[in-house]
């Protein structure tokens, strides 16, 4: 299927890179200035920003409650390539998240690269779904799914933070959403059909995935080490059930697809929903476009059919 008219409409007045070295802090300020005002974001019973005192260290957080009484958790990592992105950044996709699945959703505010060194916004990630799983009775957690969603770099922490509570012997992560997720932090082109496939032309190309990621990578993030390539990970097995959603035309499809299949031959339970015509980012990017809201659906019914296990 070809790309989705409306994303070809956005995407055609992407100006074409001129191969200036990516700024941080100017690539952030202009992400900042297209958060939706206060007023105009999804109402919620409560939304409140919170200071998590983890082990990690003093972690912002944005908690979202989509109604009075008990409720699942869902911790949630935003995605950026692990240089961009924030509270407000994602703040409409927590929402979304809460009011579709019912649960009250812990939207993690992480270190960034590059002034942050590897580990530190994973180590950010797995500390404070420790402390949501210690503080479930302050935060109304109905005690029994503590679930972990994220998008594209987000969805390389929840696959790595669910790896490091299974080796630390945690067992309290039930369930893991990985939109579109960056798996494998390996770029050569060979790797999968994917990176040629839809090398240009669909927002995130191939040959961006390189500099984009150089951030995280140059602080000290490894590609042969699972925590930062979770592909890379030997042994799947015993990690929670998995939903994993990825775009047509998204130069990550196949290393998410592959990760998919990979757990389940590891006996862990994972599902694929691949969106047609759609491209990398397109949660956060092309939720308002009707078919690409589905997936707050899909993720609510992937909670809420395994309440509980």
């Amino acid at each position: 299927m070809t790309i989705h008219p409306e994303i070809a409409k956005v995407l055609a007045a992407i100006p074409a890179p001129d191969g200036s070295p990516l700024d941080p802090a100017a690539m952030r300020a202009a992400e900042a200035a297209h958060v939706a005002a206060p007023a105009d974001r999804l109402p919620l019973h409560a939304v409140e920003d919170v200071t998590a005192v983890t082990k990690a260290g003093e972690v912002p957080v944005r908690i979202y409650t989509p109604a009075e009484g008990a409720y699942g958790v869902l911790v949630y990592f935003h995605g950026g390539a692990f240089f961009l992105g924030s509270l407000d950044t994602h703040d409409h996709v927590a929402r979304a998240l809460a009011k579709e699945t019912g649960y009250k959703v812990i939207s993690v505010g992480y270190r960034l690269a590059p002034e942050a060194a590897f580990p530190a916004g994973l180590e950010d990630c797995y500390a404070v779904v420790r402390w949501a799983a210690e503080h479930g009775q302050a935060l109304g957690w109905d005690g029994r799914n503590l679930a972990i969603a994220g998008d594209s770099s987000g969805g390389n922490f929840v696959a790595a933070v669910a790896a490091k509570a299974h080796d630390d012997g945690f067992d309290g992560v039930t369930h893991q959403i990985l939109f579109y997720p960056s798996v494998d932090l390996d770029f050569a082109e060979d790797r999968y059909p994917s990176l040629r496939e839809n090398a240009v032309g669909y927002g995130l190309e191939t040959a961006g995935l390189k500099p984009f990621n150089a951030f995280y990578l140059n602080s000290g993030a490894d590609p042969a080490d699972p925590l930062v390539s979770p592909i890379k990970r030997g042994d799947l097995g015993g990690l929670p059930p998995a939903l994993i959603i990825t775009a047509e035309h998204d130069p990550l499809r196949d290393e998410g697809e592959l990760y998919a299949r990979r757990l389940r031959e590891a006996g862990v339970d994972a599902t694929v929903s691949r969106y047609a015509g759609a491209n990398h980012g397109f949660v956060q990017n092309f939720s308002w476009i009707p078919e690409f809201y589905r997936p707050f659906h899909e993720a609510a019914g992937f909670l809420n059919t395994r309440a509980g296990q």
